[in-house]
């Protein structure tokens, strides 16, 4: 029986060692290795337990199965006499113990975490509508909506005879997305105008609920450029499913430079309200 038990506990280390947690992350099935430190954190630790179950599974259905083969009633076998064992009560009384404290121990440091927003270097104000998002940069005064993009609106019309298929990120498009800098420790300010939202892009491994009257805070700092989805996770009425979540993530002189011409165009715009 122990010699089993160490072969199926090999047989998943090797397992986990021939296989790269990079293909694991890219597996449609697994959870993603994400763009942030704390996405990296959050995987490590989903890939840690994955392969400690893993081998807790062989190890009880490897001896559950070997006892049934090996000890059935056809064989002879006569059932033992013994009740309890103290040695047996111990050992799986201590196991689960030294597991729970493995996973406990990196898991409340990266929760802890994940909730300081402190020396954040951009703060962006993000309020969820029914069925939209908005965005503002309180330094810059900036502010704009993000709504559905209008190839996928059109296409979510029944009789549309639009083949959602032939639509690039169908419902993960919006008109304006958010964009923010790389390599910028950026903190959201989330809440909500009419009625709960929650904010979730998995690539960042951030998401919060968006509720009337509160602000939630939480924060970012990706390490990649590029275009990342996500949606809203909380139901929020009849349209639910069309409020995607769209981030831009650029270079610094490029945020930078975009966030010049947005403080021009709203200027420019002021202008010409007053004129007329």
């Amino acid at each position: 029986m122990r010699v089993l038990i160490k072969a199926l506990a090999s047989i998943a280390l090797l397992s986990a060692f021939l296989v790269s947690p990079a293909a694991l992350a890219e597996w449609g099935y697994n959870l993603p290795r994400g763009v942030t430190d704390i996405s990296h954190k959050v995987f490590e630790m989903h890939m840690l337990a994955f392969w400690i179950m893993c081998v807790v599974a062989l190890a009880v259905f490897g001896a559950m199965t070997y006892s049934i083969i090996k000890h059935r009633k056809s064989k002879g076998v006569t059932p033992a006499t013994f009740h309890e064992s103290t040695a047996v009560e111990i050992v799986w009384t201590v196991i689960p113990f030294i597991i729970l404290i493995v996973l406990a121990i990196p898991a409340a440091y990266t929760l802890i975490e994940q909730e300081d927003d402190s020396n954040s270097e951009l703060t962006i104000k993000i309020t969820g509508y029914q069925w939209k998002w908005e965005y503002e940069y309180p330094d810059s005064g900036v502010s704009f909506f993000s709504t559905l993009a209008e190839e996928s609106r059109q296409a979510r019309v029944i009789g549309s005879d639009i083949d959602v298929n032939t639509v690039e990120n169908y419902l993960l498009d919006v008109d304006k997305p958010l964009v923010i800098p790389v390599d910028t420790k950026v903190r959201f300010l989330l809440t909500a105008n009419d009625v709960i939202h929650s904010w979730w892009i998995p690539d960042f491994a951030i998401k919060k609920d968006a509720i009337p009257g509160f602000i939630n805070t939480m924060w970012t700092k990706v390490n990649e450029t590029g275009t990342y989805r996500g949606q809203c996770t909380e139901l929020c009425g009849r349209d639910h499913g069309f409020m995607p979540v769209v981030v831009e993530v650029v270079e610094k002189s490029e945020f930078n430079q975009w966030l010049a011409s947005q403080i021009e165009s709203k200027e420019s715009g002021q202008q010409l309200a007053t004129t007329n």
